[in-house]
């Protein structure tokens, strides 16, 4: 039996990298289980800190075998709730270009890519030159400390490749002349956003910033004034507490595909969008292979409890009930903006639109008329909305003529009663409508959401 080890590793997800993880080590023998870390390819990040963020976005499954090694050697390992629901997930690269392989074959090829990647960064492979071939970046490059070979790499991130090897640079350059001249450029080539988001999340930071948050304590607000939050931290929450949704990740990084089971209900998460773009949408069908029967979208800074409660919504199983071309009528309309109309919304009809909009008149839902009757066209339905007006937003949410009633009741509901968080304001500073993301990762749900019978 190994003896114990007076080390303790407390691993944790990292707490600004979305898939990173840090380990704090303590003990009399601390070193021990840090040269063992080490050992694994994590970086020290502040003293008895270490983190593992790599490019394939596989840390939580090398932090489990870095936890089972560490256990081996005797050294006790604590391992969060998050981080463990992180390790428990299943996900699949979307369209990923080798379909043949296994999900622990695609992990075998991504951790040869992160060792090219580590490679390169540490000056252990000195890149020459690279090019664009058109579909993906290439480069030719020499390993400088081991088998001195020349190399030909192909693809970028968790798909780079050694494609070819030489004898000597010399040898290399010259055939990577020949078939890239006109595109060749010196040096490595730029960082993907991936490579900076890892190299990024190895900074030195405050291990504690994420349990004892900096300045003034949230304000509680109507829904429509709530912080943005952490909505990738909802949809890895929500996916989580979900075994019917399967998470599917593109090649860009910047996209996550979450799909039910049945194939008929999908929502695209765009990571980094435009705060007036689409960063959100949600998509019903009437078979895995049929055109959509209706959408939503949701901008990035639509307020958590928002999206919480759409989330919420799509969990029940039933958010796709609407069948093709059932047509919008004044029971549906109805339906779907009663919590409106209970609350005392102003109601006005102008020509084709119909509005509600709070006292406050900072916020409101809008219905189109003309668009409902028009389902193939591109125009909006509904707009639920909230800033200095309809036509300048701070964040919209809308959707096409299908959207199931229920569904815009559940919104219209959270709209009309609920509350949220928001960062308190400086003193002696204007308040306004901006909605910032400060919400904690697990935001919890409100008062007026949790009180609800769905």
């Amino acid at each position: 039996m190994t003896p114990p080890v007076d080390a303790h590793v407390r691993l944790d997800t990292h707490p600004t990298h979305p898939s990173a993880v840090q380990a704090v080590v303590t003990g009399s023998e601390a070193h021990v289980a840090l040269v063992a870390l080490e050992a694994a390819e994590w970086s020290v990040a502040a003293t008895n800190v270490l983190v593992l963020a790599r490019i394939d976005h596989e840390e939580p499954h090398w932090a489990e075998d870095a936890a089972e090694h560490l256990r081996a050697e005797g050294i006790a390992v604590e391992i969060t709730p998050r981080l463990q629901d992180a390790m428990n997930q299943d996900w699949t690269w979307a369209d990923y270009p080798m379909p043949w392989c296994t999900r622990s074959e695609i992990r075998e090829v991504s951790n040869q890519a992160q060792k090219i990647h580590d490679d390169i960064r540490h000056g252990h492979l000195l890149i020459h030159a690279h090019a664009h071939d058109g579909h993906t970046t290439v480069a030719v490059g020499t390993y400088l400390h081991t088998s001195g070979k020349s190399v030909y790499l192909h693809g970028e991130n968790h798909l780079r490749q050694i494609a070819d090897t030489f004898d000597s640079p010399a040898q290399a350059l010259l055939a990577f002349e020949k078939v890239h001249a006109a595109e060749m450029r010196p040096g490595p080539a730029p960082l993907t956003d991936t490579e900076r988001a890892a190299i990024a999340a190895l900074s030195v930071f405050d291990v504690t910033a994420r349990d004892q948050p900096s300045g003034p304590a949230p304000e509680t607000v109507p829904v429509h004034l709530a912080d943005a939050g952490n909505h990738d931290a909802l949809l890895e929450t929500f996916i989580g507490s979900h075994g019917e949704w399967q998470k599917w990740r593109t090649w860009s990084d910047h996209t996550t595909h979450a799909i039910h089971e049945s194939q008929t209900l999908r929502i695209e998460r765009v990571h980094e969008a435009d705060s007036r773009e689409a960063a959100w949408t949600v998509a019903a069908y009437e078979t895995p292979v049929s055109d959509r029967m209706w959408h939503l979208t949701a901008t990035g800074t639509t307020p958590a409890p928002v999206i919480q409660a759409l989330l919420l919504h799509l969990a029940e199983g039933e958010a796709w009930d609407t069948a093709m071309g059932s047509p919008v009528t004044e029971k549906t309309v109805t339906a779907a903006t009663q919590p409106l109309t209970d609350a005392s919304w102003e109601h006005t009809v102008d020509g084709r639109w119909i509005r509600w909009t709070n006292p406050s008149r900072d916020a409101g839902i809008r219905f189109d008329a003309f668009a409902a009757h028009q389902p193939n066209s591109n125009l909006t339905t509904w707009t639920i909305w909230a800033g200095p007006g309809i036509d300048h937003p701070t964040w919209t949410v809308t959707a096409s003529p299908y959207t199931p009633a229920s569904l815009l009741a559940d919104l219209s509901e959270t709209f009309a009663h609920d509350t949220g968080t928001r960062r308190a304001q400086p003193t002696g500073r204007a308040r306004t409508n901006r909605l910032t993301a400060t919400m904690p990762a697990a935001a919890p749900a409100t008062a007026g959401t949790a009180a609800r019978s769905r």
